[in-house]
């Protein structure tokens, strides 16, 4: 089994030394990858020092570039699965074993980390968000997503292959809805998540609420009617 994870950062020089020497020294069964997408601070330059697994790009080209990138080496690598995992520490590797568990026992094609199966949302505008997304994404599509927004995503191969090859596959909640639409199997798996330690979240406030309308609209108006295709 060939796991790869999948570490997109902008601007993360607080937090990318803890994130990745936690996998090298506790983690070793899986490979990474880190994607510098075009960070403005050291990250790059932490990077390079550490001799860390790096794709450096020049200039930002946003989450669904730098996942895409990292899939594409995925695939190109002949790995099996491969991990979204965030840079700034908010996601724990622990979790990776229990979510390729759920996938090789349901035969499941992505399995989202979930921070909402057995535990209940907080009540703040952030979550209220998130219960907006999930219940569209049920009224639309049968299925019930607990934690649509979560960043930690495991991906089987022909997964993989699609977000790597195909336009318009963002590693976002519409993305999801639209691969269920397709018949794609998404399970979800309980996991805890830390607060940031150190530097900025992008999605402050302003951001925060565009971003819920954004996928709401886009879930409802383009990913609804959009053309179903054959997951090989």
């Amino acid at each position: 089994m060939k796991v790869l994870i999948i570490i997109p950062a902008y601007n993360e020089a607080e937090n990318i030394e803890k994130v990745v020497n936690n996998l090298i020294e506790n983690y070793f069964q899986y490979d990474y990858i880190i994607i510098n997408d075009g960070s403005m601070d050291r990250t790059g330059v932490i990077c390079k020092q550490n001799q860390y697994n790096l794709i450096d790009f020049p200039i930002n080209l946003g989450l669904a570039g730098g996942i895409q990138a990292g899939l594409k080496y995925a695939y190109e690598q002949d790995y099996d699965y491969a991990v979204q995992f965030d840079g700034d520490g908010q996601h724990q590797p622990q979790y990776i074993a229990q979510m390729l568990d759920e996938m090789e026992k349901q035969r499941v094609d992505i399995v989202i980390g979930s921070r909402f199966v057995e535990k209940k949302k907080p009540k703040n505008l952030r979550m209220l968000g998130s219960n907006l997304i999930s219940i569209i994404i049920k009224i639309t599509t049968g299925k019930q997503i607990y934690d649509p927004t979560s960043g930690m995503r495991l991906f089987n191969k022909r997964m993989i292959q699609k977000f790597a090859y195909t336009m318009n596959y963002g590693p976002e909640p519409d993305t999801i809805s639209y691969l269920v639409r397709c018949g794609a199997k998404v399970k979800e798996v309980q996991v805890d998540m830390k607060d940031r330690e150190a530097g900025e979240s992008y999605l402050n406030l302003k951001r925060s609420i565009l971003y819920m309308l954004h996928m709401c609209i886009s879930i409802v108006f383009i990913q609804r009617f959009r053309k179903k295709e054959k997951l090989a």
